[in-house]
């Protein structure tokens, strides 16, 4: 799976666990995930290369516990798997 497939990917699953996404400009090093007046956001940097997008997103991703009993395709779950809190199994 290609970066802009495994980004679309990830911003599937993020919408389907309830955040709402923003792709927006943000200088090329942002992006992440935030509350913001009591809603969770992933913001995704447009300004970013795509790989960088992916690593930002399944970063953000990655701890989520509503991800636990949900299916993923092979290459999703790899890279979430990438950026899992230490003690996270």
């Amino acid at each position: 799976m290609n970066d802009p497939a495994l980004l679309s990917a990830l911003l599937e699953l993020a919408e389907q666990v309830g955040l709402e996404v923003r792709q927006v400009p943000l200088g090329g090093e942002g992006g992440g995930l935030c509350r913001l007046r009591g809603k969770n956001i992933l913001f995704v940097d447009q300004s970013a290369v795509p790989a960088e997008q992916v690593a930002r997103t399944a970063a953000a991703l990655a701890g989520l516990d509503e991800l636990e009993d949900r299916y993923l395709v092979p290459q999703v779950r790899r890279e979430l798997e990438k950026y899992r809190p230490p003690g996270d199994s």
